[in-house]
């Protein structure tokens, strides 16, 4: 007939969501691991190289991720736990957890970018190969690994979006563990009722012994 138009139905509608959580679910997984490892790689490479004017002439001085600052390996390592946690809350607690994984990982990304220009860590070196406290170094140059964190730290940033946002329909860990971690015990048969005759050929098909003797 002309002029029909075909209507979603609910089952395709809820085919799609699933579809889209399972996705959703998929790519923040990918994306926080793979941000927390790239941040943490980063923070040990070399960021940043200059001299200091020593007795002898120029002496040359590196600073790695972790002497200029040590904030985008620990808000990595918290991204990453909060990744985790997502899927042992629920609800407002699954809502929190997300969100500490956004925040962490927006301040890796900060981090990283204000170290990409920081010269405290050489300047303290400088001041130690000197014996000067004043000395500060010289021909200070940068490397790309700052930047590098700050992909990582905008990885993580995309998980704790995507848990923001479709989080409510990711799974949780298995309801069949009580607190501690142990299975629940499950209930053995219930005993035959000697009154019952069904009970006691239940009973012997078990092998078990219907009398309790």
């Amino acid at each position: 007939m002309d002029g029909v138009t075909a209507v979603p139905t609910p089952r395709s509608e809820a085919a799609g969501s699933a579809r889209t959580g399972r996705l959703s679910l998929a790519v923040a997984l990918l994306s926080g691991a793979l941000g927390a490892a790239v941040a943490l790689l980063a923070t040990r490479q070399q960021w940043s190289e200059g001299t200091a004017t020593v007795a002898g002439g120029a002496f040359p001085l590196t600073a790695r991720g972790s002497d200029v600052t040590g904030v985008p390996a620990a808000l990595a390592v918290v991204g990453l736990a909060a990744l985790v946690a997502v899927f042992a809350v629920r609800r407002a607690g699954r809502l929190a957890v997300a969100a500490l994984l956004a925040l962490s990982g927006a301040g890796t990304v900060a981090a990283a970018l204000l170290g990409a220009s920081d010269s405290a860590a050489l300047d303290e070196k400088a001041a130690e190969a000197s014996g000067d406290t004043s000395a500060t170094v010289d021909a200070l140059s940068h490397t790309a690994w700052p930047y590098v964190a700050a992909v990582g730290g905008a990885l993580l940033l995309v998980a704790g979006l995507l848990a923001l946002r479709y989080g409510r329909s990711w799974p949780g860990m298995s309801g069949r563990y009580e607190r501690g971690g142990a299975p629940r015990p499950r209930r053995g048969p219930a005993p035959a009722d000697p009154d019952r005759p069904e009970d006691l050929w239940k009973a012997l098909d078990r092998g078990e012994d219907p009398t309790g003797a």
